[in-house]
């Protein structure tokens, strides 16, 4: 008999941007979702040094405003990327995905998503090479488009702050599922769009479109009214992994420039569209369920 829910672990660099809050919430409200635990990743130090920790603090404000506070595992991940090829940076997020796919099984298995970088994912390869055998699929967001567009000239941001890691998972054999940034730079929603979705949804859905907006004002130099939900494919390919057209590729191995060079004969998932209706709908629908049902209670 068939599992009627999918075992999954969500990484994430949470307060990097402003779409990692839309993606956790969105995979925390699914329901055929067996949410094993939520890992904070780093992104870097450009904008800090203590992002990890700051994913952290994001991690548990959402729970609490999805009052799931101490009801869902939350494991931190390592507070930076590896400082090579052979040296994990062992830390509890590693160590439970390490453990959930100890479990995992051809019929029910561990679905591990990184919204960010693939330092955890590299440090478990590291600690316990036996897991590149088992029935892990590993969902990355990151590495720039394969077709070359002008927008992929800059290094990937998820990429930059581990090549190191990246390196090792797309060479070790694993089944991986690749995002690229041309792919989920697609999935943008207008402030308007926010504001007739969700935008009485209660306090969920008001902090969901502030620290959006918030964002933008902060870090982004061009006038806009957008954003891209980039990290919320990894949950929409999870929910239904034919809402993605994917193309199988050897993996690469990434330059220290971010471009791709010659890697192993491994097949890799490059995911090249997804399903933007289905991905925003079911996720503005569970928000507003969840407003409705938080009222009524």
């Amino acid at each position: 008999m068939k599992p009627s829910r999918r075992r999954v672990i969500i990484n994430t660099d949470a307060k990097n941007e402003a779409d990692d809050q839309f993606a956790i919430v969105h995979g925390l409200l699914s329901p055929t979702f067996d949410i094993r635990g939520l890992i904070p990743a780093h992104f870097g130090t450009r904008r800090s040094d203590r992002s990890m920790e700051e994913s952290r603090e994001e991690i548990d404000l959402l729970l609490d405003l999805l009052d799931l506070t101490g009801k869902v595992p939350v494991a931190n991940g390592a507070p930076t990327g590896i400082a090579d090829e052979q040296t994990p940076l062992d830390s509890p997020g590693a160590q439970l995905i390490i453990d959930e796919s100890k479990l995992a099984s051809k019929d029910d298995p561990l679905f591990v998503s990184f919204l960010g970088p693939i330092t955890d994912m590299a440090s478990a390869i590291l600690l316990d090479p036996a897991i590149v055998d088992r029935d892990v699929i590993v969902i990355w967001i990151g590495g720039r488009g394969y077709q070359g567009y002008s927008a992929d000239q800059r290094m990937e941001f998820n990429l930059s702050n581990d090549i190191h890691a990246a390196n090792v998972v797309f060479g070790s054999g694993m089944t991986v599922w690749q995002v690229t940034s041309d792919v989920y730079t697609k999935v943008s929603v207008s402030y308007a769009e926010l504001e007739e979705k969700i935008g009485d949804a209660g306090p969920l859905g008001k902090y969901l479109i502030d620290q959006l907006v918030e964002w933008n004002a902060t870090w982004h130099g061009e006038p806009i009214e957008s954003r891209s939900l980039g990290d919320s494919p990894a949950i929409s390919l999870m929910l239904y992994p034919h809402s993605g057209n994917f193309r199988v590729r050897p993996a690469p191995r990434f330059g220290v420039d971010g471009w791709y060079l010659r890697g192993t004969d491994n097949p890799i998932h490059v995911c090249e569209q997804v399903d933007v209706r289905f991905l925003l709908e079911d996720m503005f629908a569970k928000i507003r369920r969840f407003a409705r049902q938080r009222s009524t209670s």
